[in-house]
């Protein structure tokens, strides 16, 4: 009788189709680093970002930007959004034209993002949630007064613990977080055909959307894929709504989500023995 064929080491989700449910502008990276571990890759948009229906706020806090003493950055749209009001203010720019508060971050992606976009980083928080932002900087924004710009549905919890840390917090939605009706997608046919192996999700938005798609068959659907969470706030989210996300990235980016998902499919491989789904 002869053997199972070699695994190719290099490729460890080979045979594997997982669903990728970021933006387009988003996803690039994420889907190439898939493809080189051997995926085949279904691309399904949830959610698109999208300026506020009302963007006074938003260009306020921008014109009174240099009496604000931090800056707080909790995801790449947020950087994108707001630079893109700063550069459209009359007489506004990045290159030394106008006192800028201190700049912090969460994780690396968007501290890179904020870079690219012209800013300067100050503190880039250790784990990959708003709310070690808070605890991270603690004393340092005692007494100072915040702005933080970011999504429509964006938590309560990290201008709470800001507060609670002293500081005077301005919120302000930067962008709307807006659903992409996705439910005559071929790809939702094979997520309810059972035809996937495992579905990602770089936010509690994208998690809700796509449930909102799939319908009441995502129950159904959740007990046979493995659904993958880019970190603790997405996991958390998909715990709440009764589910179990059973990859979580320890990184909250593109690389840290493809490592955790290549991760669980060579456990998963050398506790079966299977070579393909």
């Amino acid at each position: 009788m002869r053997g199972a064929p070699p695994v190719d080491e290099t490729r460890p989700l080979a045979g594997k189709r997982v669903v990728v449910t970021r933006a387009p502008e988003q996803s690039g990276e994420l889907i190439r680093q898939l493809e080189e571990l051997g995926a085949e890759v279904l691309h399904l948009p949830v959610v698109r970002y999208e300026p506020p229906l009302d963007s006074g706020p938003l260009e306020r806090a921008v014109a009174d930007l240099a009496s604000f003493d931090w800056l707080l950055f909790t995801s790449q749209n947020a950087v994108r959004f707001f630079t893109d009001t700063v550069r459209g203010k009359a007489g506004m720019s990045l290159d030394g034209g106008v006192p800028v508060p201190r700049v912090a971050a969460v994780g690396p992606a968007t501290a890179a993002a904020a870079r690219e976009a012209g800013w300067e980083i100050a503190y880039v928080a250790g784990r990959f949630e708003g709310k070690a932002l808070a605890a991270e900087l603690g004393e340092r924004v005692k007494g100072c007064k915040v702005l933080l710009p970011r999504s429509d549905r964006a938590r309560a919890d990290l201008p709470e613990l800001l507060r609670a840390s002293r500081a005077d917090v301005t919120e302000v939605v930067a962008y709307r977080t807006v659903d992409v009706d996705s439910r005559d997608s071929l790809v939702v046919e094979g997520i309810w055909s059972g035809h996937v192996d495992a579905i990602t999700f770089a936010s509690p938005s994208a998690f809700h959307a796509l449930v909102r798609a799939v319908g009441p068959r995502f129950r159904e659907v959740a007990g046979r894929v493995v659904l993958v969470a880019i970190g603790p706030v997405t996991a958390e989210a998909i715990k709440a709504s009764g589910y179990d996300a059973r990859v979580v990235a320890d990184e909250s980016t593109a690389g840290g989500l493809t490592a955790a998902i290549a991760d669980y499919f060579r456990k998963q491989r050398l506790t079966t023995g299977a070579t393909s789904r």
